[in-house]
């Protein structure tokens, strides 16, 4: 696999997480649990901070490999 391509796959992948940590919000409010609510926001909250900060890499990283071509 090339460079170009694990960084897509990584990508697709991150977006893939983004959408579906989306879901799960709607439906952590509807749990009846204080607590348990409180520690499923903050979680959720942490991994879509984990996945964005994946996806900023990846476009760092085509950044720089575009711009070595030039």
């Amino acid at each position: 696999m090339e460079p170009d391509q694990a960084i897509q796959q990584i990508r697709d992948a991150c977006d893939a997480m983004s959408r579906e940590l989306m879901k799960i919000n709607p439906a952590i409010g509807r749990l009846g649990d204080k607590e348990t609510q409180d520690r499923m926001f903050e979680t959720v909250y942490r991994m879509t901070t984990d996945v964005e900060t994946m996806k900023k890499a990846m476009l760092k990283l085509r950044k720089r490999d575009d711009s070595a071509e030039l």
